[in-house]
């Protein structure tokens, strides 16, 4: 039995207040989604039916990851993940979210 094909793409946001965003987030999703983990650094956020959002922060920026297991879940992730930091950002302009597939 062969293992489930996961797409992942990734996004660098540029912001001082990554780990901020971050935490913001992920406790934002961790009421829909109890198996959410997170630290100032780094978080994780298991959406179910194979969709992961990841996230890691720095003093320069913030790392974004969606994985799904097809292209059509790939791209809704992409859009609730950028919809939702645009909203938690709005005293900051973040510019587009440019997202790149990853392997």
């Amino acid at each position: 039995m062969s293992e489930p094909v996961t797409l992942a793409a990734q996004a660098r946001v540029d912001t001082e207040s990554g780990s901020r965003y971050l935490t913001q987030l992920c406790k934002h999703w961790s009421h829909k989604f109890p198996e959410t983990t997170f630290s100032p650094e780094r978080g994780v956020v298991p959406f179910g039916e194979g969709r992961r959002f990841t996230a890691e922060a720095d003093p320069e920026g913030l790392t974004l990851r969606v994985e799904a297991p097809d292209l059509e879940a790939l791209t809704r992730m992409q859009g609730v993940v950028a919809e939702h930091l645009a909203r938690f950002a709005f005293r900051e302009d973040l510019g587009g979210i440019a997202w790149t597939r990853v392997g």
